[in-house]
């Protein structure tokens, strides 16, 4: 610094004063100029040359590259005579080089290292069993997001005021950083899930931990190119996460759900509404738990929630268990499932679910029921297979035993009808290719 200073304001003295006071031939300035830029590289260099601790290494390199030659070269009363100048740099570029790697290596270790050491607190506050904090409403553990992201973001800066070129070698080396810090945030999360089940608060820390997966998400979404490789390895490990936990979240619902549904085909769907009403009293009382998940997770294991109800109807209508001779008999079941259909939908979408394309399925299917015109049926069969193209041959003969009065021919030619429209559409919103039929 006092070099620095001392170059800076001799050479600015020497531009104003002395350099009229010689004949332009002697190039007064450029004497100078060169005199104290060799003394100044040589100081540099035996510098360079010595053991230097983490932070000298930057100062140094933050000089060469950086503070001389814009802060200084480029002064405003200087610049104009310096560019006459062919000075070059303050280090030879082997030694250069040689200090950018050690500051690279170094660097890089130290991030690994400070990434390292966060995961294994935050391993730890997970075995301590409290209570996560509460940020809106929502359990969360942000620090540990906002560290990550912060060390990474402050080491590329940091490069990055050194050189251009060595801020973009910085940012090479630790793109690999998040995605590998993810995976092995991924593979604690898991080691919890499993070891931990008996835990007072372990829904709030799966749910902290879901939470924690929006900073990131949010990051990469923002920060990283679209056909970065390391973008699409970050938001595939966090939809793990995040999938892992709404499993463990909804496990238990799904569970007490199961019997329920029997009772559909046990009863020939004669107490279809009170049995429907037993599913949503149910489901509310889990889904009031789950409020504590940020905005886009709790639509999200909604919409989980809401295609599972509407699977889990269609799978009992699949079961084989009732078939109706009569129209009356069809028309009855007809309305028992729009009834059921329109109730599910109300609960699910006064409870958030935006997936408004699981709403149509059971009332085509109750249409399909009710209608016994074999043109009007083959219509409404297309239109089902329009809307879900994954529906096969399978699933339409095991719900078509319900109309026992179709023909074996009417019956092949609703099928053939299903295979023609299903050829030309396009593959959509996926609900029975997750359906076995039995």
């Amino acid at each position: 610094l006092h070099m620095g200073k001392t170059m800076k304001e001799d050479l600015a003295v020497v531009a104003k004063y002395i350099k009229q006071l010689y004949p332009p031939e002697f190039n007064v300035f450029s004497t100078y100029a060169e005199l104290y830029h060799n003394y100044f590289a040589s100081q540099a260099k035996k510098n360079a040359e010595t053991y230097l601790e983490d932070k000298d290494i930057y100062l140094l390199l933050s000089w060469v590259h950086n503070i001389y030659p814009t802060d200084m070269r480029k002064d405003q009363a200087l610049a104009e005579e310096l560019e006459k100048v062919k000075l070059g740099s303050l280090l030879p570029s082997s030694l250069s080089k040689e200090l950018e790697k050690k500051y690279l290596d170094s660097e890089e270790a130290t991030i690994k290292n400070s990434l390292s050491k966060c995961l294994d607190k935050e391993i730890q506050r997970w075995k301590e069993d409290k209570e996560p904090e509460k940020l809106n409403g929502h359990f969360q553990s942000e620090l540990l997001a906002i560290f990550v992201i912060q060390s990474i973001y402050s080491g590329q800066k940091r490069a990055k005021d050194i050189s251009t070129a060595v801020g973009e070698e910085l940012s090479h080396r630790l793109s690999k950083e998040l995605p590998a810090f993810l995976r092995s945030y991924k593979d604690a999360f898991e080691d919890f899930k499993e070891r931990s089940k008996k835990h007072k608060y372990y829904k709030p820390i799966l749910i902290a931990n879901i939470n924690n997966c929006w900073n990131f998400r949010d990051y990469a979404e923002k920060n990283l190119p679209e056909k970065d490789d390391n973008k699409a390895s970050i938001l595939s490990t966090l939809g793990d996460i995040e999938n892992s936990g709404f499993d463990v979240l909804l496990q238990q619902l799904f569970m007490q759900l199961k019997p329920m549904y029997k009772k559909f085909t046990e009863n020939k769907w004669d107490s279809s509404n009170e049995i429907m009403n037993e599913i949503i009293k149910t489901t509310s009382k889990h889904i009031s738990d789950f409020r504590t998940l940020k905005d886009p997770f709790y639509h999200a294991i909604v919409e989980k929630i809401h295609a599972r109800l509407v699977k889990e109807y269609i799978v009992r209508l699949l079961k084989r268990k009732v078939s109706l001779k009569t129209p009356a008999q069809q028309q009855n079941l007809a309305q028992n499932i729009s009834k059921n259909a329109a109730d599910l939908e109300a609960f699910c979408t006064s409870n958030g679910s935006q997936a408004k394309w699981l709403n149509s399925a059971l009332p085509k299917l109750a249409e399909i029921i009710r209608l016994q015109d074999l043109g009007a049926i083959k219509i409404e069969v297309a239109t089902l297979a329009t809307t879900y193209p994954d529906i096969r041959k399978r699933h339409l003969e095991a719900f078509l035993y319900i109309k026992a009065n179709l023909s074996r021919s009417e019956l092949k030619s609703i099928l053939g009808y299903l295979a023609d429209s299903t050829a030309s559409t396009t593959p959509g919103a996926s609900l029975f290719s997750s359906i076995n039929v039995s």
